[in-house]
């Protein structure tokens, strides 16, 4: 562990003013950037401890959605009955991810800003553009059983690992951030980017802005939602694929829907082209596997994870399946 100085913020200007200083973080849970620190990915100058700041309340907004603080501990938004009665598939994800223990400390801004956990990120042995770019991706000949198969570019391979970012951006959730600049909202489609020639930057964020909170709009077909997870083993493992969907059907045809994938891409991948496929015609499992392929038709798998297009087309055949019945 290298040296590094710990400051903890009374307010979010003075987190804002700490963390400016060159080589200075915030500090959340810490689930992963403490365990990245000690693989000597992250090596901060300073930790400015965000935990004491008031945001980990759920609060009702005025247009019937919820706010969410950064704040917030996942098992506590896991537990909260608004969620678990009006967007089920948030709680679900949450409780896919890591263990019980982990999701009493982690929180959601942290879920947001968590890294890549391809191996050879996490290995400062061997090169890779997220660590240090400009060195190479030796991901894309090497090992890449589990990356992405959608958006990566010939500098980036790397998936996102969140579970409950899956459903936010099927469900048009906004992250609100406050920065040097002042307060604004970023669209959580827009918040994580594809890697393109800079896969070092995971998120739009600027400089020094720290996450305030999440909004989930008023969205009464999200109570009608589920969130699917394939992974190696039943628990403490990253999505193989993910997809969180929400469905309405209305005499026998989709009214509206809802679908976004994990596991397959540097963010979490908003499914348009299979909503629109979707939309108005009649639910079942033929146009629930032509939506899927629509979709998946971007894929670009490489040589050893081809099997994910199939894995995430029976995911969302299946999701939707048990959705209109």
């Amino acid at each position: 562990m290298r040296p590094f100085r710990y400051e903890r913020a009374a307010d979010e200007g003075g987190a804002v003013a700490a963390v400016a200083e060159p080589g200075a973080k915030f500090l959340g849970g810490g689930t992963n950037l403490v365990d990245l620190m000690r693989l000597g990915v992250e090596t901060p100058s300073v930790l400015v401890d965000v935990t004491r700041l008031p945001l980990d309340r759920i609060e009702p907004l005025d247009d019937g959605g919820l706010r969410i603080g950064a704040g917030v501990r996942n098992s506590d938004l896991a537990a909260d009955p608004r969620i678990r009665d009006r967007y089920p598939a948030l709680a679900e994800a949450v409780l896919a991810g890591a263990s019980g223990q982990l999701r009493n400390l982690a929180t959601t801004g942290g879920n947001l800003m968590q890294r890549t956990r391809c191996p050879y990120f996490q290995d400062v042995t061997t090169p890779c553009n997220k660590r240090e770019p400009g060195t190479g991706c030796p991901a894309r000949e090497g090992e890449h059983t589990n990356l992405a198969i959608l958006g990566h570019s010939e500098h980036c391979v790397a998936t996102n690992p969140s579970d409950m970012a899956v459903p936010l951006a099927a469900f048009d959730a906004v992250v609100r951030v406050v920065g040097p600049e002042g307060a604004r909202e970023i669209p959580l489609a827009e918040f994580h980017r594809l890697p393109g020639d800079a896969p070092e930057r995971d998120t739009t964020l600027r400089k020094g802005e720290l996450i305030v909170a999440v909004d989930l709009p008023r969205l009464p077909l999200a109570a009608r939602s589920r969130y699917r997870k394939v992974r190696e083993r039943a628990s403490f493992a990253f999505a193989l694929v993910s997809v969180a969907a929400a469905l309405e059907v209305a005499d026998g045809r989709v009214a509206d829907v809802r679908i976004a994938f994990g596991g397959l891409a540097h963010k979490p991948w908003r499914a348009s082209a299979a909503e629109d496929a979707l939309r108005g015609v009649a639910a079942g499992p033929e146009a629930f596997a032509a939506a899927a392929d629509a979709e998946l038709a971007a894929a670009r798998p490489l040589r050893d994870n081809g099997y994910k297009v199939d894995l995430a087309r029976t995911a969302l055949v299946q999701t939707l399946v048990e959705l209109s019945t």
